[in-house]
């Protein structure tokens, strides 16, 4: 009997989780949550989270099931809140619908409150069950996850490179070494980030715009990334193209400058390292400001800077069927001699053919603690 409850738990929280997936581009800085309300074997109501400020999606499940919830179980992907913020805490609304148990996929990751709704919950004599499909809960909300235990976003960095590793030709030119199919998977990926960031070099070289453009077939308008911009020396002016396009970009810098800034650009001012822009400081603070994962683009100086602190969580590297030369510039910079048992370890988490490219998701092999 044991295990037919366990697998009908199993069935209905994979669906919790599929709905909570439809908040994947939305919910920005909020975790993605699903919810699912059962009784006598069949689905009453349905819900998930959609963005921030809105209702929670157990309030929305609740709403569609109305007065049918009593004595029904309800699937929830992460633990419901049971504190007043931006919305009234959804244990309360629960435990009014007389809802008589609750299977929870995780815990709430963040250590002030983890657990304090199961708790309100189990004093109202609700039944909980906790932990189906942990796994599968955390992988939709990795950024979240690791922000709340460690202050730090999610970081993934994007390289495009031909197979001989390089990033571009000697002139700099580097447009575009990778396919169209790889240029719009990429697209998906920003837009899945809180943030995308990048350095003010690469915004001379490229002048990209540095948004999410993903070819879509039903054209939703979904919340752009935050575009971060590393900018120790103020080299941005109001004049480069990435400017013009009006969603949040933060300028981090050393001091400001006495430019006329349009209201959708922000300069952040950080403490700086040896001149520069102090990298460890700069993800604490975006962790502060509930950046939940970041992108990276950028050329192969900070990507080298970033792989020697060992800050970054996952590698996404495009290889092009492609040979630039000795001459071209390399993807990855080692200002000093090493032997071999000394090279920067990695591992294959995935490879993949995105049209005529190959594309490689590769994680640190060892991490420090952030």
């Amino acid at each position: 009997m044991r295990d037919i409850n366990k697998q009908t738990d199993i069935f209905y929280m994979k669906k919790a989780i599929q709905l909570a997936k439809k908040g994947q581009y939305t919910t920005q800085s909020n975790p993605n949550v699903g919810c699912i309300i059962v009784k006598n074997n069949k689905i009453i109501g349905i819900g998930w989270h959609i963005k921030p400020n809105t209702n929670h999606a157990e309030i929305n499940a609740l709403n569609m099931a109305g007065n049918l919830a009593y004595q029904g179980t309800a699937y929830i992907s992460l633990e419901p809140c049971s504190h007043f913020g931006k919305t009234p805490p959804c244990c309360y609304a629960l435990v009014q619908s007389g809802i008589t148990r609750i299977v929870i996929s995780a815990l709430d990751p963040n250590p002030c409150i983890s657990g304090n709704g199961i708790k309100y919950l189990k004093k109202s004599n609700i039944k909980i069950t906790t932990g189906i499909l942990l796994k599968q809960s955390k992988k939709i909300n990795y950024g979240f996850f690791k922000r709340m235990q460690t202050n730090i976003p999610w970081i993934q960095i994007k390289m495009a490179t031909s197979i001989d590793g390089k990033i571009a030709m000697h002139n700099g030119e580097s447009k575009w070494i990778t396919s169209p199919k790889s240029i719009q998977d990429v697209h998906k990926f920003r837009l899945l980030s809180t943030a995308i960031l990048s350095t003010s070099q690469t915004i001379m070289i490229d002048n990209p715009l540095l948004t999410a453009r993903p070819q879509q077939k039903n054209k939703m308008n979904y919340p752009q990334p935050i575009r971060i911009i590393i900018d120790s020396k103020n080299k941005i002016q109001p004049y480069h193209k990435f400017i013009n396009e009006l969603s949040t970009i933060w300028l981090i810098r050393i001091k400001k400058d006495n430019n006329f800034w349009p209201n959708h650009v922000k300069q952040i001012i950080l403490p700086p390292y040896k001149n520069k822009i102090n990298l460890i400081k700069l993800f604490n603070y975006l962790g502060q400001k509930n950046i939940n994962a970041i992108w990276i683009e950028c050329g192969a100086i900070l990507f080298s800077k970033l792989l020697y602190l060992n800050i970054i969580d996952e590698l996404i590297i495009y290889i092009a069927p492609k040979m630039l030369g000795h001459l071209s510039k390399p993807l990855y910079i080692m200002n000093k001699k090493i032997r071999l048992h000394e090279t920067l370890q990695l591992k294959f988490k995935t490879i993949k053919f995105i049209g005529s490219d190959l594309r490689i998701i590769l994680t640190p092999y060892k991490k420090i603690n952030t």
